[in-house]
């Protein structure tokens, strides 16, 4: 009788105005597909997505999690990263290329050795710190200021992807500059600029913007959109040949490029959160995310098997670089504005915020062992309580819980009306929005659909779990047998790590402990951690270049500098061995904020 009353009551909770909606029908766009608000089908370049989020209790079944090949939480994460400093050092080789514009008024900043504006395509930096590294002489140089007097269009390319190395980060710029990936190029810096540039001109793209140490741009026109605010003759370290050092200096306070070196790492950390370094305004209704199955499909074989920090663009096949070169040349042709208007930086930014800090102290309280089984069943009531404290605006007054489970059905499926409502409540607006959405915001609707539920899908399941346990203090009832908090604790621990790895949301990555106040946390990033060649770089071939790096091989710039033309990095850097896995796997370390400087 119990479980009767339970299916009266699962009905009734999927709302009459939900099913009402379900059987509504719209048209995407002015052609002939039509889809449920509730059950909608996502089109993009003649390929389907299927959001099956709709109101039937059999679709919100908590056995059935994301597929094998699933990329919508990778592309919610790299998304929600877009500009972050700290994930994309994490995880260098980039996805999405992204159109977006520089507002008027920005300040941009060039450095050089030689008191002349550049007159053809060239590096500019977003922070001060990063352009004096290379305005360069005998402690001297020449150092640019630029401000934009109008928004200046830019395309970005995320992941580190100013670091020059063949092992992935240079990838989306290939094929749009070469039409293929080339990592034998990676350190043809002069010949890229100059492609996408060239490339770019027709659509009135202005530059590029990319990250290593912190951000820059590349810009194509230093006459075009921007304006010279200063060019001054900067001195940043001790000149050679002074006779009159302070006798108080000592080697430590000498240490010029170690500190020039440092505020660039420093810099680049000020943009290493949310919202990201937020002089470049990303438009993401023109998003394009090799994670994206219909858009790329020859990658899904490509990265079968790989961990993330091993994915990458090279394997690509011509007919998807085509078609993404396709859309893209579609996304910045446009000359009007169009869209949905929704915020989706914001919505994916609230859906992290919300559940983050949540899963990290889950996470600590479910690192607890005892055998003492009532300090593990005090532990196990702490644990509910958190995820009760999750699904509070989503758990409905007239649930009935079953005393006991019921043939052919998971034994929480009684808590599905609540895993529906935590999975689409932040979404069951927007869709409204489709046939207003971009095929790029169709995409971010999946990918957020897709990541909350498989957020709820666990969480709910662990909570009704513990309900039927006897461990939640709101929803009591008698545990049918013996309660085993021992089991119970084991199986939540290892349902949140699944799911946090899955997610694997880098807001998790931090120094523990945490750095003291001469210290900095920090990422192993390029080129100050790459592993060094065997052999040091050969001086600069071309004279007109110059951000190429000098000769005297320890200057720090010497590995950051852009190489001369037609230097492939087999030319420039010969190994010992293979990359540290330290380099491969990025992982958080304090490093000092003050001299002697270590990195």
């Amino acid at each position: 009788m119990r479980y009767q009353s339970l299916q009266v009551v699962v009905a009734l909770s999927l709302g009459s105005a939900a099913l009402a909606l379900h059987d509504q029908q719209f048209c995407i766009s002015t052609g002939e597909t039509c889809v449920r608000p509730l059950d909608v089908t996502n089109s993009n370049n003649g390929n389907l997505y299927s959001h099956s989020f709709g109101s039937k209790p059999e679709q919100w079944k908590f056995d059935e999690g994301p597929s094998e090949n699933a990329t919508g939480n990778l592309i919610f994460d790299t998304v929600h990263s877009l500009l972050q400093h700290w994930p994309n050092t994490r995880y260098r080789n980039g996805h999405n290329i992204v159109p977006g514009v520089i507002p008027t008024g920005t300040l941009l900043y060039h450095g050089t050795s030689r008191n002349k504006i550049p007159s053809e395509p060239d590096w500019t930096a977003t922070d001060p710190e990063h352009s004096i590294l290379f305005a360069r002489g005998n402690g001297d140089g020449w150092h640019l200021t630029l401000a934009a007097t109008r928004p200046l269009k830019v395309l970005y390319f995320d992941g580190s992807s100013a670091a020059k190395v063949s092992e992935g980060t240079m990838d989306t710029q290939d094929i749009i500059a070469w039409g293929e990936v080339q990592p034998d190029r990676a350190r043809d810096e002069r010949s890229r600029i100059k492609d996408l540039c060239t490339w770019g001109k027709e659509f009135g793209i202005d530059g590029f913007a990319r990250m290593e140490m912190d951000f820059e741009v590349m810009l194509c026109d230093f006459t075009a959109g921007v304006e010279v605010v200063s060019f001054l003759h900067v001195r940043f370290s001790l000149k050679d040949g002074n006779l009159h050092l302070p006798r108080l200096l000592s080697p430590p306070l000498l240490d010029f490029d170690g500190i020039r070196t440092f505020e660039v790492l420093h810099s680049g950390s000020w943009h290493n959160r949310y919202p990201g370094d937020s002089r470049i305004v990303l438009d993401l209704t023109g998003l394009i995310s090799l994670y994206d199955t219909a858009l790329a499909p020859s990658l899904i074989p490509v990265r079968a098997g790989l961990e993330r920090w091993d994915h990458r663009v090279l394997g690509i096949s011509p007919e998807d670089v085509s078609q993404v070169k396709g859309k893209l040349t579609e996304v910045i042709s446009r000359s009007d504005a169009v869209g949905s208007g929704i915020d989706w930086k914001t919505l994916m930014h609230v859906i992290v915020d919300r559940y983050a800090d949540r899963f990290e102290l889950m996470q600590y309280l479910l690192n607890f062992t005892s055998s003492d089984s009532q300090e593990l069943l005090q532990r196990a009531k702490l644990v509910q309580a958190q995820l009760r404290v999750m699904l509070t605006p989503y758990l409905l007054d007239d649930t009935v819980v079953p005393s006991a489970g019921v043939p052919g059905l998971h034994p929480s499926q009684w808590a599905s009306p609540m895993f529906r409502l935590c999975a689409t409540t932040h979404t069951s607006v927007v869709i409204q929005q489709i046939p207003l959405m971009t095929p790029s915001e169709r995409l971010l609707l999946k990918a957020v659909e897709d990541t909350t539920r498989e957020i709820c899908r666990v969480t709910t399941n662990m909570w009704a779990v513990g309900v039927m346990s006897g461990l939640d203090a709101v929803f009591p009832v008698e545990p049918n047998g013996e309660r085993n908090a021992a089991q119970i604790m084991n199986d939540w621990r290892q349902d949140t790590q699944k799911l946090m790895s899955w997610l694997d949301w880098s807001v998790w990555i931090k120094c523990r402990p945490a750095c003291g106040p001469e210290e900095m946390c920090y990422l192993p990033t390029w080129p100050t951690n790459y592993p060094r060649p065997r052999h040091p770089r050969p001086p600069p071939r071309d004279p007109r270049n110059t951000t190429d790096a000098p000769a005297e091989a320890h200057h720090p710039v010497d590995r950051v500098g852009h190489p001369p033309e037609g230097v492939a990095i087999a030319d420039a850097l010969v190994f010992v061995g293979t990359p540290t896995e330290e380099w491969r796997k990025p992982q958080p370390k304090c490093i000092r904020r003050i001299s002697p400087y270590g990195f």
